[in-house]
């Protein structure tokens, strides 16, 4: 095992640097899967659960939803809330049981609710409730893509560490291109944040500055006319 002085951001930042890495790419129609940007996660001034990378995050991830509109490609926002019994959650709602456990992200609660700060078109966009790290696990996710024919998965939200990786890794084991916006995806530590980047962006994802993947869109929307 290589051994190391330098943090997590810094290999990272190595690693996005090496031109011999080979970028899966994107393909011919993506989805975009926005990853728990719900209150337990975003709203740092309320819960201890959230966390906060780029301060524009959100941002950026209302600008990449805006352009799959235009394309009519699909949008899709995932949340975690749990029945008040929480026997959903199975055994990964066992190890802890405070205000501020997992499981008790209730359906309906103000932890379960959407971040005000992203745009949700209800009219069209697609919101599923995921109980489990992978959006992909036990949501119609994999029926949708199907359906609209789609090669590529975009995703936004966090945590980079355990959704996010989760389902990227799920993401490229169905056969997906999956790219992973840098500034779209957060987490509660630096290091456990670029150290996941790091393998995601190595083994099963491209991970891309926000305004590389908003210059692929707009693209598609020119060609589209």
């Amino acid at each position: 095992m290589i051994t190391t002085d330098k943090t997590a951001k810094e290999i990272f930042h190595e690693v996005m640097a090496n031109p011999q890495r080979v970028p899966f790419g994107f393909g011919k129609k993506a989805v975009l899967v926005n990853v728990d940007p719900q209150k337990a996660y975003t709203r740092t001034d309320l819960y201890k659960t959230a966390y906060e990378t780029d301060p524009r995050q959100l941002e950026y991830t209302n600008e990449l939803a805006k352009r799959f509109r235009a394309l009519g490609w699909p949008v899709v926002w995932t949340h975690v809330a749990f029945l008040d019994s929480a026997e959903d959650a199975g055994v990964w709602g066992t190890r802890t049981n405070t205000p501020d456990s997992l499981q008790n992200i209730k359906y309906g609660s103000d932890r379960a609710a959407f971040d005000e700060r992203v745009e949700i078109d209800e009219a069209r966009d697609v919101i599923y409730t995921k109980r489990m790290p992978s959006a992909f696990f036990e949501t119609p996710l994999q029926s949708l893509l199907v359906w609209h024919q789609a090669d590529t998965v975009i995703l936004t939200g966090g945590s980079t560490s355990g959704c996010i990786r989760a389902t990227a890794v799920e993401s490229l084991s169905r056969g997906y291109r999956t790219i992973v916006p840098e500034q779209c995806v957060a987490d509660k530590h630096e290091s456990y944040h670029y150290a996941n980047l790091t393998d995601l962006h190595l083994k099963y994802a491209d991970v891309m500055n926000v305004q590389s993947v908003l210059g692929w869109l707009d693209d598609q929307i020119a060609q589209k006319g």
